[in-house]
């Protein structure tokens, strides 16, 4: 059996897949409603899932821009 960690990692993985197709934010509410609903556990481990994994998407987007501009300067250079 998995970890409630565990199975909120998937299920924000699953989501945020979802919302990247569909475009529709308001999904991480309405899946965190009816979590919430029934255990504040997985609802806690789903939110941080879900701030983690975009928290890390967006510093990947930092990294990859600040190393392209660094290999583009050594090419130039």
């Amino acid at each position: 059996m998995r970890t409630t960690e565990e199975l909120g990692i998937t299920l924000a993985e699953d989501v945020l897949k979802a919302i990247a197709e569909t475009g529709d934010e308001a999904l991480v509410v309405e899946i965190n409603k009816i979590i919430e609903a029934s255990s504040s556990a997985l609802q806690e481990a789903f939110m941080a899932a879900v701030r983690a994994q975009r928290a890390e998407a967006k510093a990947r987007v930092f990294l990859e821009a600040r190393l392209k501009a660094a290999r583009d300067k050594a090419a130039a250079g």
